[in-house]
């Protein structure tokens, strides 16, 4: 049973309020910042690889150190850090709105975009921990279903919210992280929460390891467009961080309190819901970059059309998200992630078929079965797995679940990111020979436009003036044909999804799993323990009789 985590005379609503303000900068900004990288790559001149870099800085600083962030949390007090992680990420945003222009400006901005990921990876799994233990169990699926709903709401707020002050300034999609982190400390202090923590031994050399293999796996595949994959360079990184991740697991196999409990995936349905989790992430995440850059340079949107064009993404994830919970309660995981997976794989695939017509009407119908797809399948996927994990508290396993769902995005974002940039030169090169441009003019030419997501005017102007318009038809084409090869791409990730759904245990859980007593905490629980007989010896209290678990709706995104 987890300690409670709100001190006497605080409000338990009180609380619920502050850490739906403290993570939800975390959620604005997974799709905010996506919507601004034309603007950010123009004003700064920054290059499609150092793009990416923004956007998946954030993701891998997020899955490397988010388990760490649980733990951590665990140990030195949940309270703690979340104020300390609020501060860190509305300090780093400040710094990225602040981003000088210059030689500096790619370096500045990623280190800073890092930084913030780390901020969300210690704040989210204490906020997490914080909510959970503020209400009974009773209370604690309506508690979490408004944590997650409003949370998660806000994810289709961010394309809105980020055309709408990109129009005034990129640098404004970061700033407005800071208001929002001082009314969520503000909360926080007022709620009371109880500073109580264990006396437990951090898994440093986990942490070490799980950082070194996951950064290093990535930085392979996404420099792959700029090393070449014929580089001794991209095939060392690679192997090295595939290899530093089994000693991991190894390593974490023999630890006593291990950063991650390894041992956890022994259990068929929790090893199939993460595998769902990390192969459709793999479509899910990377969309909102790929999808923004296409509708504003192939179909010519600007930032506050592009944001309506991701929108409509959520009008079907919305409404199949409340049917895939339904369908969890009532027959558990299996169905919805089965249906989600298939109805994505269809969605993401006709969606790509649709790219290159550009026309925007031509798409919306499988934007909305896309979307769909993604809701059926997430929520009851991300529950199912912490109903699942018998023996281990709500913040280890979500911890779990967000590493390898944040991971599967980073790599995701780094494969597909070096496909649509090799696909889009090659293409481009193809257009601009065919045009009569020499091949060397060419290939400067189509370098010139994939080096920079700043829009295609700029890389028509290094063409003849007596070609620019052809030109201009050109990069819209082969920027939307390049794209399509990325979305059927991200349609394959959902099909493994699938492959993996169908082979899900299936039933319902219902059992509430026990955390387990673990080491003394410092503080005593507020409140006094309801038994139902005797007990002969101390440890986890069982329950009387079977208690259907509300588990937690896990939010539509992993924070980026």
């Amino acid at each position: 049973m987890a300690t409670p985590t709100t001190a006497p005379g605080s409000n338990k609503y009180t609380a619920l309020a502050a850490m739906v303000f403290a993570v939800a900068m975390t959620f604005i900004d997974q799709t905010i910042v996506s919507i601004a990288v034309p603007d950010i790559s123009g004003e700064l001149g920054i290059s499609a690889s150092a793009i990416q870099w923004v956007i998946n800085g954030y993701l891998l600083s997020l899955s490397a150190f988010f388990a760490f962030g649980g733990r951590l949390a665990d140990i030195l007090g949940h309270r703690r850090m979340v104020l300390i992680g609020v501060t860190i990420f509305a300090v780093s945003s400040a710094l990225c709105g602040a981003t000088p222009k210059g030689d500096g400006a790619e370096a500045w901005l990623i280190i800073f975009r890092v930084i913030q990921g780390f901020g969300a990876a210690l704040l989210f799994p204490a906020a997490l921990a914080i909510v959970v233990a503020a209400f009974p169990l009773q209370q604690r699926g309506r508690a979490l279903a408004i944590f997650f709903g409003i949370s998660g709401g806000l994810t289709a707020i961010g394309p809105i919210l980020g055309g709408w002050l990109t129009q005034y300034t990129w640098r404004a999609i970061f700033w407005v992280n800071v208001p929002v982190a001082i009314i969520a400390v503000v909360l926080t202090l007022l709620a009371r929460v109880n500073p109580s923590h264990r006396r437990e031994k951090l898994d440093w050399r986990g942490a070490c390891l799980i950082v070194a293999g996951m950064a290093l796996s990535v930085l392979g595949l996404q420099q792959a467009s700029t090393w070449g994959w014929d580089s001794w360079r991209t095939w060392l990184s690679i192997v090295a961080g595939i290899v530093i991740l089994v000693i991991f697991v190894l390593v974490e196999l023999r630890t006593e309190v291990p950063l991650i409990k390894v041992r956890i995936f022994k259990d068929r349905a929790f090893t199939i819901d993460n595998a769902v989790l990390f192969f459709g992430l793999m479509a899910f995440v990377p969309l909102f970059f790929f999808a923004s850059v296409y509708s504003q340079l192939s179909l010519g949107l600007s930032a506050n059309g592009a944001g309506l064009y991701l929108l409509i993404f959520f009008g079907g994830f919305v409404v199949a998200a409340q049917i895939g919970g339904r369908m969890l309660d009532s027959g558990g995981a299996r169905s919805p992630l089965i249906l989600g997976c298939a109805i994505g794989t269809i969605g993401f695939a006709l969606w790509a078929r649709s790219l290159t017509t550009l026309q925007e009407d031509n798409q919306w119908y499988w934007i909305v079965l896309s979307g769909a797809g993604i809701g059926f399948f997430l929520g009851p996927a991300s529950t199912d797995a912490v109903n699942r994990a018998i023996n281990a508290s709500y913040g280890e396993v979500t911890g779990i679940t967000q590493t390898l769902r944040n991971y599967g995005s980073s790599l995701s974002l780094a494969i597909l990111g070096t496909v649509l940039l090799q696909v889009g030169r090659s293409k481009f090169t193809d257009s601009l020979t065919g045009l009569g441009v020499p091949p060397a003019d060419a290939s400067a030419a189509a370098n010139s436009l994939m080096s920079s997501t700043g829009g295609g005017a700029t890389a028509a102007n290094a063409v003849p003036p007596s070609i620019r318009e052809a030109a201009f038809a050109a990069i819209q084409r082969d920027y939307a044909e390049a794209s399509r090869v990325v979305f059927y791409g991200m349609a394959i990730a959902l099909f493994v999804a699938l492959c993996f759904a169908l082979f899900h245990p299936g039933g319902k859980v219902t059992v509430e799993n026990s955390e387990p007593a673990g080491p003394a905490r410092k503080s005593e629980p507020t409140g006094p323990v309801e038994k139902s007989g005797p007990v002969e010896k101390s440890g986890p209290v069982e329950k009387s009789g079977p208690v259907e678990k509300s588990g937690p709706v896990d939010p539509p995104v992993a924070p980026a």
